[in-house]
């Protein structure tokens, strides 16, 4: 990507996910007392003084632990470092220079890029003395910062801008946001691994490892996509931990500022209730949507016909998943996962297609020739013209001369004939009735 990257390292605990909602301004990151609550690297678009980057939050740094998860969080900082132009290395101002301090620092000094060291939670700034100890870590001069207030964050950031390098505005492209949903452990964090070509995210064969909602980027047909690796969704009822009801939300808020949604299904445990509410909110909230059936080398009795009559079972529940583009894959493997790809674009495109008002005029003809609008005693119903009025999803306007007197099932007969038209693969349809010299 064309805009530089900012990297923020540190031991568990000692402010970064505060830091990084502290200059994005919001709160996209979760904050707990817990050591370790974030495992993934999470990217969000920073600004300061006209300069725009990406600012990566990364997992608590533990370089000599032996535990899996640590390894793993080792890792996703390795790869933060050898994407970033600057390093934001943060430490805990009111424990002091730690051993865990001096082998990060040891390991930052080897780096190509410039670093930052940020000595944090000093709220009394002004009269703290605590900042000089950590010149031994040779790193120079530190810069005493609160997060939690704010105290410093301008003179961090005017640093920070200072290192950047070059950066031409005219090279930054926008992103098809694409969120990767599902249930806990069904495999939405190995698929985008699979998509991105490396491991970029933490995964672990328990369920919850992916905590918050976590932005990847991807150049596929000379195509930006942000890749959101959300964290499983369960229902309300059964999230008794704070920590996950956050997470929760932070899905159901990736959800909303996505324009493709991947729901991830495990082809050995079918596509439950919980699954078919996720398809639901995404469809209604005009998300484009893919169904990626996961695992599906596992599967053993099967047959040719195995995925269409598990397709037609769930069309029955939810008929308008007969829009949605179903892919049968494996993560592991790499089984038509390259297909997820492909369709993100055509989704991307059908929300995105406008008709000409002539063509929509004349399918809409050809429609009611075919079928007349049913009639109720009184005044006749009838359909004047149409026009498509918007996209993402794609909407029209049908002008009629009693607009609250057309049936639903007749509503469903003009959407189902515009996709025969038009397939809008993906995408939701939304159709609005109005009546002439109404507002649209």
């Amino acid at each position: 990507m064309s805009k530089p990257t900012v990297a923020i390292v540190g031991r568990p605990n000692v402010g970064k996910s505060t830091l990084f909602n502290r200059i994005l301004g919001g709160r996209p990151a979760i904050v707990s007392e817990r050591p370790g609550t974030t495992r993934d690297r999470h990217f969000g678009d920073a600004e300061w003084q006209g300069r725009h980057f990406w600012l990566v939050d990364t997992g608590g740094l533990v370089p000599d632990s032996s535990d899996s998860l640590d390894r793993a969080i080792r890792q996703q900082v390795e790869f933060a470092l050898d994407e970033s132009d600057v390093v934001l290395f943060i430490v805990d101002g009111k424990e002091g220079v730690q051993p865990v301090d001096q082998a990060i620092a040891e390991r930052l000094r080897r780096t190509r890029v410039p670093v930052l060291l940020a000595v944090n939670k000093l709220d009394d700034l002004e009269r703290s003395q605590a900042l000089y100890e950590f010149y031994e870590l040779g790193l120079g001069e530190p810069i005493g910062v609160s997060a939690a207030v704010g105290k410093g964050s301008g003179d961090l950031l005017d640093a920070v801008v200072g290192l950047l390098p070059p950066c031409n505005p005219a090279e930054e492209e926008e992103a098809i946001d694409v969120a990767v949903v599902g249930r806990p452990n069904v495999g939405k964090s190995s698929l985008v691994n699979r998509l991105l070509g490396e491991d970029r995210h933490v995964v672990a064969p328990e369920s919850g490892t992916t905590r918050d909602a976590v932005d990847s980027l991807l150049r596929y047909r000379e195509t930006n996509l942000n890749f959101i690796d959300t964290a499983g969704l369960r229902r309300r009822a059964k999230v008794e931990d704070d920590l996950e009801f956050y997470s929760t939300l932070r899905t159901e808020r990736a959800i909303e500022r996505a324009q493709v949604c991947v729901l991830v299904v495990d082809a050995t445990r079918g596509l439950h209730n919980q699954d078919l509410r996720i398809a639901t909110a995404a469809w209604e909230r005009g998300c484009g949507l893919i169904v990626a059936v996961n695992k599906w080398d596992l599967v053993e009795e099967k047959d040719a016909n195995t995925a269409h009559r598990g397709q037609e079972e769930l069309i029955a529940k939810a008929p308008f998943l007969r829009h949605v583009p179903f892919v049968y894959l494996s993560a592991v493997t790499g089984q038509r996962a390259r297909k997820v790809l492909d369709l993100i674009l055509e989704v991307a495109e059908s929300r995105e297609r406008r008709i000409p008002t002539a063509e929509v005029n004349r399918v809409m003809g050809t429609l009611i020739e075919r079928s007349a609008p049913p009639q109720k005693p009184g005044e006749e119903v009838k359909l004047l013209y149409a026009s498509q009025i918007g996209t993402t999803p794609p909407t029209f306007a049908i002008v009629t001369n009693r607009p609250h007197d057309v049936p639903e099932s007749y509503q469903r007969y003009l959407a189902n004939g515009f996709r025969e038209a038009w397939p809008f693969t993906g995408s939701p349809l939304r159709l609005r009735f109005t009546s002439r010299g109404a507002r649209k």
